[in-house]
């Protein structure tokens, strides 16, 4: 019995001293947490690149931590117990004191937290100042790809000047500093004349790889893949201003998978796809503000003190936009109080331009500086420029021209010679960097030597000194106030060598006769957007031209023979005011590109004047009336936008191109004028006004076809589309837009056996006799009970506006298969009792308040929805919530 007694006046004791312990156990641990952060703090100056911690201390730290979550874990244990069993806890509480006691004694480490490291690699470099929201972020991004095991290469571009050096010289400081996730951190500079040798030598003194100097490069690969591979656990290799591609593994340099990094600096991203960079990273220009600060950074605030400087100051932060490179060396400029670019900027930004090494692209990069600065450049005018110059290798094919000069732009911007500043439905917008087109400039000061004078605001031409008789190129373009002097008040300019004269965007009114005179070698004339009313006669003698752009000279009225003009390939007419042809057209055997769009006095095109320009690629008249016999004969057509005055000559076009491809892209209008505010497709047809007889309209494959106020003239009722033939296949699959309006005698649309099965939109308005969508015809094999489905799985809008006799969209036992239909229009169209859709998605209607309805239904009037009745039973309750009203 006392044996019992005393085990619990022991256990009540434990009870009573338990809080108390507890209490000092937790004293002693922020004792010991306080050292921890002592010592981190010694750290943090102690550990430098060539130091690693100590084992030892790193062990303490670590049991520090397993400390602090052991006596966490017994805490929650200890209140967790009840009153009659927290008394078993005093033993662990003192034996943790104990350990807590054990570990500050072991904690002081007089000795010092460090040793040398002979093992880490890796040297501070000297940096600049970094400015800009938009590069802190790029560092972050930077710094999180080297941390993820996942990235394993890095691929870092942009121009010359833009500050990737700078950026990267930071990332290798902070690898240095704050991290021990690298055993070795190895910048090697790359540069221009980079040889495999050299990089291998470069990397083989940062390792203390020795070689003898009789290894093959095989041999020496060899070697640093073995000292990467099992020497270090894992490094950070730097490749900076890297040029051309480059094979690792000729190198040396392991294809990692245990952390281990390789990142690049570059100006072409041609160079980070090809070495496989699983992320890459742009570095952009800073912004005008972020260059402005970086500007007061360097030169100090008290500058915009001194009464009239702060302008002068910023457009010279303006002209660098947003280059940290090109600011400072503007800032020692005006310090030494010297005019222009220092050779500095322009070598730095040069050396892209030599890397591109074949004259046809350098030639191509430099017409892009005969644009006015900061202009946005439509990527279709600068290619067809290319091509009229010759840049791009011929082809048989315009089109193929055309991509082989997209792909020469894609070259240059991913060279960082040229910016994307928009991209639209219309195509992309190019410019070049204001420093980029200085150095352009600087380049064709010599040869080939250009005369660029763009939007300057010139009102008369240059002085004729400046008409150099070894000029290849001048551009005055958007001159606004640029006007011809009239008569000649000086002499004619000697240029023999000039090709290009560019003088579109100005105000020239008339030019003088003897202009031209001593340019026989011109090849491009470009006076588009001149309010010009007359043309020398002399342009007839300019017997080398290849191209002729007039386009929005609208006070054009005339222009001389072109006869003697027997290798022009372009003629660009557009939005002028002339009324007939030019004198001499049918002679231009090598048009290949012709653009008579937009002329309203010019109704036709003469039979027989397009029949010998065999080479025609792309014919654009627009409006005016063409032959369509005259047209089948061109076969090499690839674009076709122009009118057929009938039917006839549609199905005379269209039987030409029976054997053969047909053009890519045409827009045909037949009948009389008509207008349309938007074409979807590159294949469309407008019918306007036109008689349809039996089995007359033969179609090309065409994708989008709009028919309006049109006359069916059959009797017997059959619907419109059995009127149509295919040039070649059996079934209207290339159909994919139909709109029908005001089409007065029109009953039925389409049989079963020509609905087109790819329709996206049906519209179907204005057409007073309309009485059936899809008709049964006579004879067509129907099982009596059997549903009959329509299949139209592309259908996104359906729309029946003013209809005033349509009874059915399909049999009484058939429906209309639409699960992609995301809008539905129903106006005036009282008969219409049936809707005869099969909508899939009635079983999952998307009603979320984030995103759209769909189907949206438009109706008109309202009282037609009580009326009308739908195959499926609950579609009226389901598609209550997505009903509009029309306007």
């Amino acid at each position: 019995m006392d044996y019992f007694l005393n085990k619990i006046d022991k256990h009540l004791d434990n009870h009573r001293s338990l809080d108390q312990n507890k209490n000092e156990l937790k004293r002693k641990l922020n004792d010991l947490n306080g050292l921890k952060e002592d010592i981190e703090s010694r750290l943090s100056s102690e550990l430098q690149p060539t130091k690693k911690l100590k084992k030892g201390v790193q062990i303490w730290l670590e049991n520090v931590e397993r400390i602090n979550g052991e006596i966490q874990s017994l805490d929650g244990r200890i209140g967790e117990s009840s009153a009659l069993t927290r008394g078993f806890h005093a033993k662990d509480v003192l034996m943790r004191m104990k350990e807590v006691e054990e570990h500050i004694q072991q904690g002081k480490f007089c000795e010092g937290l460090v040793v040398d490291n002979p093992r880490r690699i890796g040297q501070v470099l000297s940096t600049s100042t970094l400015s800009g929201e938009a590069t802190k972020l790029c560092i972050e991004e930077i710094w999180q790809c080297l941390m993820n095991d996942e990235v394993r290469k890095i691929g870092v571009w942009g121009m010359g000047g833009v500050g990737k050096t700078s950026i990267m010289k930071h990332i290798n400081n902070r690898l240095l500093k704050e991290t021990h996730k690298f055993d070795v951190v190895i910048w090697i500079t790359v540069s221009k004349e980079m040889s495999l040798a050299k990089l291998q030598k470069d990397l083989a003194s940062k390792l203390d790889v020795k070689f003898s100097g009789n290894e093959c490069e095989t041999t020496r690969a060899g070697m640093l893949f073995e000292t990467l591979s099992f020497k270090f656990s894992r490094f950070v290799i730097i490749l900076d201003d890297v040029w051309e591609k480059v094979s690792f593994e000729q190198v040396g340099i392991p294809e990692s998978s245990n952390g281990s990094k390789l990142v690049l600096t570059t100006r072409s991203l041609d160079v980070c796809r090809h070495v496989g960079c699983n992320r890459v990273i742009q570095i952009k220009p800073l912004a005008e503000e972020e260059a402005w600060n970086l500007f007061l950074e360097i030169v100090g605030g008290n500058i915009l003190n001194i009464p009239g400087l702060e302008p002068v100051a910023k457009s010279i932060t303006k002209h660098c936009a947003g280059l940290p490179l090109g600011v400072i060396v503007e800032l020692s400029l005006a310090r030494q109080s010297v005019n222009g670019l220092e050779d500095e900027v322009i070598q730095q930004l040069r050396f892209s331009y030599d890397r591109l090494k074949d004259q046809k692209l350098q030639h191509c990069f430099l017409n892009c500086a005969l644009y006015p600065a900061e202009f946005a450049i439509r990527e279709i005018d600068l290619v067809h420029l290319w091509i009229a110059e010759g840049l791009v290798e011929e082809m048989n094919s315009r089109q193929a021209e055309y991509d082989k000069g997209c792909a020469i732009m894609n070259r240059l911007i991913n060279n960082c010679l040229l910016e994307v500043p928009t991209e639209t439905e219309n195509g992309r917008c190019v410019k070049m960097h204001d420093l980029v087109r200085d150095m352009a400039l600087h380049i064709t000061c010599g040869t080939p030597r250009f005369l660029v004078k763009a939007g300057m605001r010139l009102t008369e031409p240059p002085d004729i000194q400046e008409w150099r008789k070894d000029l290849e190129k001048v551009s005055l373009m958007e001159n606004w106030g640029l006007q011809l002097p009239y008569p000649l008040e000086i002499l004619p300019p000697k240029c023999p060598m000039l090709t290009t004269l560019l003088f579109s965007g100005c105000n020239i009114q008339s030019i003088p006769e003897g202009f031209f005179k001593h340019m026989h070698g011109l090849k491009i004339l470009d006076l588009s957007a001149n309010p010009i009313k007359n043309l020398p006669d002399s342009i007839a003698n300019l017997k080398n031209l290849t191209a002729l752009l007039l386009r929005h000279c609208r006070s054009l009225e005339k222009v001389p023979s072109l006869s003697k003009l027997k290798v022009l390939k372009e003629l660009n007419l557009e939005a002028t005011s002339i009324k007939e042809i030019p004198c001499g057209m049918e002679n231009l055997l090598k048009l290949n590109y012709l653009n008579l769009n937009g002329i309203g006095d010019l109704y036709e095109i003469p039979d027989r004047a397009l029949s010998k320009l065999s080479c025609l690629q792309d014919l654009i008249v627009g409006e005016t009336v063409i032959s369509g016999e005259d047209v089948g004969g061109l076969k090499k057509l690839e674009i076709l936008k122009g009118r057929f005055f009938d039917l006839h000559n549609l199905n005379a076009y269209v039987q030409a191109l029976h054997g053969r491809e047909e053009p890519l892209e045409y827009i045909i209008r037949v009948g009389e004028r008509g207008w349309v505010e938007q074409i979807n497709t590159r294949k469309y047809i407008e019918l306007c006004g036109c008689n349809i007889y039996t089995n007359q309209i033969i179609l090309p494959h065409v994708e989008e076809l709009y028919i309006k106020e049109c006359n069916l003239n059959c009797s017997e009722g059959y619907p419109l589309f059995s009127r149509f033939i295919l040039i070649s296949l059996s079934t209207f699959s290339s159909l994919k837009f139909l709109d029908i309006y005001n089409c007065k005698s029109i009953k039925k649309l389409f049989s079963p056996n020509c609905l087109p099965l790819n329709l996206q939109e049906l519209s179907a308005s204005e057409c007073n006799m309309l009485e059936e969508i899809i008709a049964i015809e006579l004879g067509w094999n129907q099982s009596e009970k059997a549903t009959m489905e329509f299949h139209l799985p592309q259908l996104r809008l359906f729309s029946l506006w003013n209809l005033p006799k349509l009874k059915s969209i399909c049999s009484v036992n058939g429906v209309i298969v639409c699960d992609s239909l995301e809008i539905i229009e129903v106006r005036n169209c009282p008969k219409l009792k049936r809707m005869p859709l099969n909508l899939s998605q009635l079983d999952n209607i998307r009603l979320q308040p984030s995103g759209p309805l769909s189907p949206l239904i438009c109706i008109k009037p309202e009282e037609w929805w009580e009326s009308v009745e739908w195959d499926h039973p609950n579609a009226k309750s389901i598609l209550e919530p997505l009903l509009r009203s029309c306007w």
